[in-house]
């Protein structure tokens, strides 16, 4: 007898009775939803169109550094007295994280933009179509080779010597209007009839010329004077004429820098102190950690330098409490310091002297020349 089924009662039903549409429905939506983070992954792992720029490494001016598998003097001044230092004068360095061959992925450069210290740049910013990572290199190395020259004229011209310097070419680019012209080794002297006296006076009249006219270069070949005409254009945002220049100076003794693997000219306001400390009685410091960061020139003058967000970072991470700035970087500067930080403006050998001066004797920070925008 069977027994009748009270409608209130619930009763599982067998597996091939149950309603099969939502389970599938249900099935469908995980399938989706794996796939879009399978999607969401793949193009967060994809190569970006750009690079990350982030604080390098520190080296300290008046310490030592890695050459040839040993430490030495990153200043080295052979058979000239030297005094004894304390404290630091640190550089800044920036590092790029990616090439055109191996950029980074997007969720790294997305992670980047939410990282105060970093910086995310197209990859065309770092490495302009049409030069090469050699090229830039390259041009890289002689810029870091012309600001040690520049920063050691700088500190001996601040000491009272007299130092005679030369322009002569290093590199031409292929195509370019001097290509063919001019040789390695040529001593540049003018251009259109005026002297160019030192590297940003020649950059400076040649962009004066602009691009489109021809411009009149005077040279030096093996001690025969001649000029030649060329037409400048532009390159990576500047009036060139595709000559690489290297600047060398007649010191009156030998100056050894060693700093590998570093390229760039942002280093020549350190390198300039680093000297001056070492020939001068006393600690310029007074013992305190000081980091900067700054181009210089034979007469020196103090010029701006890119990532100096990252090299501002790279002074905290130091340990670095005074950090001076070039004061044509200051817009880039003001409201981007880092806490335990104090940055003191510059714009010459003078006034970077001046303030470690301040910082030796002790001064309240609120006195020294901060930067300022505009």
């Amino acid at each position: 007898m069977s027994t009748p089924i009270d409608p209130r009662e619930e009763r599982e039903l067998p597996f091939s009775a149950r309603p099969t549409g939502r389970t599938d429905r249900s099935w469908i939506g995980w399938l989706l939803l794996t796939l879009a983070l399978v999607l969401v992954v793949l193009m967060a792992l994809s190569p970006s169109a750009y690079v990350i720029e982030q604080p390098g490494p520190v080296y300290d001016t008046l310490g030592e550094t890695e050459h040839a598998g040993e430490n030495v003097p990153l200043i080295d001044v052979p058979g000239q007295k030297t005094y004894p230092t304390k404290g630091t004068l640190d550089l800044l360095t920036v590092s790029v994280v990616g090439t055109p061959a191996a950029p980074p992925d997007l969720l790294q450069v997305a992670l980047a933009w939410f990282d105060p210290s970093k910086s995310v740049q197209p990859l065309s910013a770092i490495y302009p179509s049409g030069t090469t990572s050699e090229q830039r290199d390259d041009e890289s190395r002689l810029q870091m080779e012309n600001s040690q020259q520049e920063a050691i004229a700088a500190a001996l011209t601040e000491l009272g010597y007299d130092i005679p310097r030369t322009l002569s070419v290093q590199s031409l680019l292929d195509g370019s209007p001097a290509a063919g012209e001019l040789k390695q080794g040529d001593r540049i002297t003018s251009i259109n009839g005026q002297e160019a006296t030192d590297l940003p006076r020649l950059r400076e009249l040649v962009a004066a010329n602009g691009t489109g006219h021809e411009a009149t270069i005077g040279f030096v070949r093996d001690g025969t004077a001649g000029t030649i005409r060329v037409t400048p254009y532009e390159h990576n945002g500047a009036v060139v004429v595709g000559v690489g220049i290297a600047v060398s100076y007649d010191l009156p003794f030998q100056v050894d820098i060693q700093l590998e693997n570093v390229g760039g000219p942002s280093a020549g306001m350190m390198f300039a102190l680093g000297l001056y400390d070492k020939l001068t009685p006393g600690a310029l410091t007074g013992g305190a950690r000081v980091a900067g960061t700054g181009t210089i020139d034979a007469q020196g003058a103090v010029g701006a330098i890119g990532g100096i967000r990252q090299k501002l970072h790279g002074a905290q991470r130091a340990g670095a409490r005074w950090f001076l700035a070039p004061r044509s970087n200051c817009d880039e500067v003001v409201g981007h310091v880092p806490d335990g930080v104090n940055v003191i403006a510059v714009a010459t050998l003078d006034d970077a002297l001046a303030a470690l001066k301040a910082i030796a004797d002790g001064v309240d920070p609120s006195g020294l020349p901060p930067c300022r925008a505009g």
